[in-house]
Order: C-alpha cells, then sequence, then structure tokens
C-alpha cells in the first residue's frame, strides 16, 4: 500500500506542475506547436479535466485501499495519452517533446498496474 501511495502523490503532483502553468500558456503553447489554439474551449477543456485527474490521483494516495477501484480509470487515463502520442509521433503530427510526455504517462500507467495489483482490497 505504501507504494500505491508514492506512486499516486508523485504522479498527482508532477501532473500538477506540468499543467497547471498551461492555463496561463495558450498564446506561447501556439506560437511553439503551431498551429495557434483556433479551439480555446478544448485547450482549456483538456487542461481542466486533467487538472482535476491530479486531484483524484492525490486523494487516492490519501487512501489506496479504500479507492482502489478508481485505479482502473486512472490507468485508463494514462493510457489514452500513452498510447496516442506514439502513434501521432510516427505520424509526424507531434514534436519530441510531447512523445517524452506520452511515454511518461505509459510509465505511469505500468505503475499504476503494480500499484493496482499491491493493493489489497
Amino acid at each position: 500500500m505504501k507504494f500505491a501511495k508514492i506512486i499516486f502523490t508523485i504522479a498527482g503532483i508532477y501532473g500538477l506542475l506540468a499543467l497547471v502553468p498551461q492555463f496561463f500558456t495558450e498564446e506561447r503553447t501556439g506560437r511553439e506547436f503551431p498551429p495557434p489554439v483556433n479551439h480555446p474551449e478544448f485547450y482549456y477543456g483538456f487542461i481542466g479535466v486533467a487538472v482535476a485527474w491530479q486531484v483524484l490521483f492525490l486523494l487516492l494516495a490519501r487512501d489506496p485501499r479504500r479507492y482502489r477501484l478508481m485505479m482502473i480509470p486512472a490507468i485508463l487515463e494514462k493510457i489514452s495519452f500513452g498510447i496516442a502520442v506514439p502513434i501521432l509521433y510516427f505520424q509526424q503530427r507531434v514534436a519530441l517533446l510531447i512523445l517524452v510526455l506520452g511515454l511518461i504517462d505509459l510509465l505511469f500507467a505500468a505503475l499504476f498496474a503494480v500499484a493496482y495489483l499491491k493493493t489489497d482490497e
């Protein structure tokens, strides 16, 4: 159970540090990763939903046994980005930095799966 607490705490903090600043960098994101954001509702919606998941990870870390079943959608959340990004990268549709971030999500998905298996019901 200690493993799950550590992994979900690290994931939540990492995610908040990576995501929250993006609320203030829409214009810069459009310059560095063209084209400019032309659907801000998707941009802010994505960030908002992703931030909500980071909060869930932090809550899950407080009592992994109680929230064990929430680890399953947490794994799926990480896999959805982690699988899509390498495919997009090999289609030359995203930058290398985005690939690295996707691979980090795949690593977290694997660690979440281990946490799920190590946490008793």
